[in-house]
């Protein structure tokens, strides 16, 4: 997420009411996570395991519960609860804007696009030309449609991450402000949820197919020319390359990575990052030859404990 103009190092931490360490006047031109920060960018961290990670990624200002060296060139926010604060900037630059209009008066729609009726258009949504949306679509704040998409009932685009910190009061939740970006000629079928970043984008690159009932998390990117089958589940943060076929009740954890025309069979549970061009198997996950190897080798095991007997 980029700021709509550049802050300083002292404008930040007044907002969150921390110290910091560094030049006051230190520019701060967004936030993020981990995963996507690039120069300029606040990163927060709030465990030891993951300290020396967040101090050495690309991330300008590195908001952190513990004082500590500050790398050469950087500078630090020194919060008692960095999830907490992170949550204060996010609702600060994205606040929740409610609506009273179905289409909101922000949105942009391209020439030849049909919206049927009882949709969702939220605020600063970009439609592109000769779209379909179906009755009774969701697509939440900022979220940017390429053209040629068509997208068919009861889906939900921009859905908040599922992001929690478990505090002795129970969940919290880290709040979203990013965006759902579907690139052209995407076709989304009945009843999928597609969350928005928590702070960058969840991606559907173009050309891409999605059948009904398909959950994608937050800040995905799902490559082009992907065919995704019915009741697939995509945890957040999974990067799914060109031209892959994920068959139907396939499961995912987070942050992995399929390769580029990777092709998933179905009720597949995808535990670890695969390569590309090849085609997988069960749970945990393998190359679909070896594990029908072992089916076969197991139908196999009644006769080969016979032949060990008389042997």
């Amino acid at each position: 997420m980029k700021f709509p103009k550049t802050y300083t190092l002292k404008d930040i931490a007044s907002l969150i009411n921390c110290n910091f360490i560094g030049p006051e006047n230190y520019p701060v031109l967004g936030m993020n996570e981990i995963h996507v920060v690039e120069p300029g960018d606040i990163v927060f961290v709030d465990h030891p395991k993951y300290y020396d990670k967040a101090l050495k990624s690309a991330a300008s200002i590195i908001l952190i519960n513990k004082e500590v060296d500050c790398p050469d060139g950087k500078a630090l926010l020194i919060s008692s609860d960095p999830f907490r604060d992170f949550n204060k900037l996010t609702n600060f630059f994205k606040p929740f804007k409610a609506s009273n209009t179905a289409i909101s008066n922000s949105a942009i729609i391209g020439l030849g696009t049909i919206i049927q009726p009882n949709c969702f258009i939220g605020n600063n949504v970009i439609i592109g030309k000769n779209c379909i949306i179906h009755a009774n679509v969701v697509i939440n704040d900022d979220a940017v449609i390429g053209d040629n998409v068509i997208i068919q009932s009861g889906t939900v685009l921009g859905g908040n991450a599922f992001y929690y910190k478990n505090r002795p009061e129970g969940f919290d939740q880290l709040l979203s402000g990013g965006r759902v970006v579907i690139e052209n000629n995407v076709h989304i079928g009945v009843s999928c949820t597609i969350d928005k970043g928590v702070t960058g984008d969840t991606t559907i690159g173009e050309g891409s197919k999605l059948d009904n009932q398909i959950q994608i998390g937050h800040d995905t990117i799902i490559g082009k020319k992907c065919l995704i089958a019915s009741q697939t589940g995509i945890a957040g943060c999974c990067i799914i390359e060109d031209e892959v076929t994920l068959w139907g009740q396939v499961g995912t954890n987070s942050g992995i990575t399929i390769g580029k025309k990777a092709v998933i069979m179905g009720q597949t549970g995808v535990t670890k990052s695969v390569a590309g061009g090849k085609s997988y198997f069960g749970t945990p996950i393998e190359e679909s030859r070896n594990k029908l190897k072992e089916f076969a080798l197991l139908r196999r095991l009644p006769s080969i404990l016979e032949e060990l007997k008389k042997n």
